[in-house]
């Protein structure tokens, strides 16, 4: 395979070595790059000579920025001109979430090597995998609720089973990580300094299984930022509607707490009650249900206002001052709620056998 491919696959001794190798985009995923990944996965899977996988991100910044959603615009843009019929949307989502689903079924170690921006899409090729390594670059978020959706390839799974309310937080503020306070919520397994991840990846193809080989390079990533806030988190996010939450929050009277506000006020109003309830079901379903609880969701949100609105402002024009729809907490009745999580046209996701 071509250098210049968007994702390179290297046979390595021991192990197959996947570089997402977009670096000028942050290495941000696309439908090209899951339709290649998905059938090497399971190829490697199956084949007993690969002992592991290990993905890493071309360049020093990012390990994957999230998808492709200036494509997911540009295509829900001309299909709603009547332009295009919109089925590289479906394929989009229902290919990545089968992805996602892969990597979490992978029968041998899958090592994600996130030295650098790890949000949206990233955290669907990492956080289902085995062995999760974070470095001093790392920098996690899921921000969808910031350009109208919600945290989804697989967030709606994960978060919910984060410690405490921890996952809440994280998905309706899409506040930003750094390896230490990812390590103490259990959202990455090990802290390893990034000029140590080309030797680690020289063992892991030796042959030395994944524990050994990572233990061996493991350091501290110091004390956690965010772990002076963590009973707050667990006060204020325990409940089960945005407008309670933000109660919470107030008569924190903190200045923490007055930077959360700040945050819930310029997000997605819509994003953050179908975060809250996709979450909420999240816990109480497995993994497959949340993946098809995802399709539904992000098919709804490519069929409103506030993705093509919230992608506008943060990524195209770049103004950063979305003109959501509704407006507010308030207008945001529960039907509309509910409407995301209807069976889309086209039908629920369906998994390979």
């Amino acid at each position: 395979m071509s250098d210049n491919a968007e994702i390179l696959f290297e046979r390595r001794g021991a192990i197959a070595l996947v570089t997402l190798n977009r670096p000028k985009a942050l290495n941000a995923l696309t439908l090209g790059m899951i339709r290649l990944f998905d059938p090497q996965l399971r190829a490697w899977d199956a084949d007993p000579e690969v002992k592991a996988v290990v993905i890493q991100g071309a360049g020093e910044k990012a390990f994957c920025a999230g998808g492709d959603v200036v494509s997911l615009y540009e295509a829900g843009k001309a299909a709603k001109a009547g332009q295009g019929d919109g089925s590289s949307i479906r394929a989009f989502f229902s290919e990545e979430y089968i992805l996602n689903r892969l990597i979490k079924r992978l029968s041998k170690p899958y090592v994600a090597l996130l030295d650098g921006i790890s949000m949206g899409g990233g955290v669907g090729l990492s956080e289902h995998g085995s062995h999760r390594v974070v470095t001093e670059r790392t920098l996690f978020a899921m921000p969808e609720t910031g350009i109208g959706l919600y945290p989804d390839v697989g967030g709606t799974y994960f978060l919910p089973r984060l410690p405490g309310m921890t996952g809440t937080w994280l998905g309706l503020t899409g506040d930003r990580l750094k390896a230490a306070d990812m390590l103490a919520i259990n959202a990455a397994d090990a802290f390893v300094p990034s000029d140590r991840l080309e030797d680690l990846i020289d063992d892991l193809a030796a042959g030395t299984p994944p524990d050994e080989a990572i233990a061996k390079r493991r350091d501290s990533a110091g004390d956690a930022p965010n772990a002076v806030h963590r009973a707050a988190i667990d006060r204020c996010y325990a409940f089960d509607t945005v407008e309670e939450i933000i109660a919470a929050l107030t008569a924190e009277g903190t200045e923490w707490a007055a930077g959360q506000l700040a945050t819930l006020n310029r997000v997605s109003p819509t994003s953050l009650k179908v975060t809250l309830e996709a979450i909420r079901r999240g816990g109480r379903l497995d993994f497959d249900g949340c993946m098809i609880q995802e399709l539904r969701l992000s098919t709804a949100c490519l069929k409103g206002v506030d993705f093509f609105e919230g992608v506008r402002a943060a990524l195209v024009d770049k103004d950063r001052s979305p003109k959501w729809s509704p407006s507010s907490l308030d207008a945001v009745g529960p039907a509309l709620v509910a409407d995301h999580f209807v069976e889309p046209e086209g039908g629920d996701l369906a998994f390979p056998a």
